[in-house]
């Protein structure tokens, strides 16, 4: 463990929720992508948020499930504040690094390119910068400052809804452009948020909803779709509403089936995939168990049956989910992932899928299929942002045919004219 990294994780909330909301057809941010990504990169010793939480209401359940330290900071006291969370928030990073010389490492999330200084003075600290942001409201000019920066919709986990699917939804959001992508806030007030994370200068005509001025109850009702969107019912119920929601396990990997076998496989083979990219050396069987214990604190090998961590990983080889090869040391085996399938190799598999599926399937639930042959299957590490783009490349190489179908409200897939 001395080793490791230690990270500190810093949320500008509002930039990446408004962001993931304007951005990402009106999505609401989900912390656990984050999460997931750091795990491979470190430990993380402290998070903490920064919003008037006021206007986050369901939001803060949900950080807070994730271990997540909210700092309230209204914005209106009388007169606006309009940069008080991002002050706050400058003056306990340099305060941090400063008193805790063990922290090696500053995650920054937030597309706003006023805290490039800021990433400026930690290196010159000697600290490594990580930024994450929504990559149409992140600045130009802060991904360059970082050491490594991650745009959050390309983090796995992250399924940005396609055009049909807002449509469907009805939302429209996405389709409406902020105008600049800037990330820097400006004379950002509460109106402004509610127009938009990145670019208070939009004209207001572009959202006449959204951009009532000094409204409240006008800002929560654009609230994320899965808040409710309603300020009232949000308000009554706000002491029973976290019951329902207490248990987000099942939603926390849309893209897996909850409670099939190959969950915790794909679980695996994603945290092995995130580990080779962070680092340049070989995975031990030790360096996957605890960035799995990190990602899931409840995990045992036990809960499948298996006594030791090394007789659950040579299950997984046997599947050929995992490849293990002699280690360092007795009992810790490296790990490897079998040989990273090529685009071509990916459009086969997917034209299998279809086939076993009667020749036709529905494009919905067809990825849990995939990861079912395949549990380290991921379109977003073959350069694809979404599942149905890499649909569309197959479709392209002739692999499967898209179609829209009305009755069923969803893209239809079926074989193509490749042989």
């Amino acid at each position: 463990m001395d080793t490791e990294e230690r990270l500190a994780v810093f949320l500008d909330y509002e930039n990446l929720a408004l962001g993931a909301r304007e951005h990402l057809g009106g999505m609401q941010f989900d912390f656990q992508p984050i999460a997931d990504a750091l795990a491979v990169r470190g430990r993380v010793v402290t998070r903490r948020a920064y919003a008037d939480w006021s206007y986050f209401d369901e939001d803060r359940r949900a950080l807070t499930r994730h271990q997540v330290e909210l700092i309230e900071m209204p914005q209106r006291m009388g007169a606006s504040r309009k940069n008080a969370a991002d002050i706050k928030m400058v003056v306990d990073a340099i305060e941090m690094a400063f008193e805790r010389d063990y922290i090696s490492t500053f995650v920054m999330c937030t597309g706003d390119s006023d805290f490039s200084p800021l990433v400026h003075k930690l290196r010159e600290l000697n600290k490594r910068v990580i930024g994450v942001g929504v990559e149409n409201s992140t600045s130009r000019l802060l991904p360059s400052a970082c050491d490594e920066f991650i745009f959050y919709d390309r983090l796995e986990g992250v399924d940005v809804p396609d055009e049909s699917e807002r449509k469907r939804s009805g939302r429209g959001g996405s389709s409406r452009r902020s105008g600049s992508t800037s990330g820097g806030r400006g004379g950002r007030s509460r109106a402004s948020a509610a127009t938009t994370s990145s670019a208070p200068e939009a004209p207001a005509a572009e959202a006449p909803v959204e951009a009532a001025p000094e409204a409240p109850d006008a800002i929560e009702e654009t609230a994320p779709p899965s808040s409710g969107g309603r300020s009232r019912r949000r308000k009554a119920d706000a002491t029973p509403a976290p019951e329902p929601v207490e248990a987000p396990v099942p939603d926390e990997d849309d893209d897996a089936p909850a409670g099939d076998p190959p969950t915790m496989e794909v679980k695996v083979a994603q945290t092995l995939a995130g580990l080779h990219a962070s680092s340049s050396g070989s995975i031990t069987a030790s360096q996957l168990k605890r960035t799995l214990v990190r990602k899931e604190p409840t995990f045992s090998e036990a809960d499948y049956g298996f006594r030791t961590f090394t007789e659950f990983l040579r299950y997984l080889a046997e599947r050929d989910v995992v490849v293990l090869s002699e280690g360092p040391s007795t009992g810790d085996p490296v790990v490897a992932l079998p040989e990273q399938q090529d685009g071509a190799g990916a459009f086969d598999l997917l034209r299998s899928v279809v086939q076993e599926e009667g020749g036709s399937a529905q494009l919905s639930g067809l990825k849990n299929h995939l990861r079912k042959r395949r549990p380290d299957f991921s379109e977003k590490a073959l350069g694809y942002r979404g599942f149905l783009q890499f649909c569309k490349g197959a479709e392209a190489a002739g692999a499967v045919a898209l179609a829209w179908d009305d009755d069923a409200d969803d893209y239809l897939v079926t074989l193509g004219t490749a042989a």
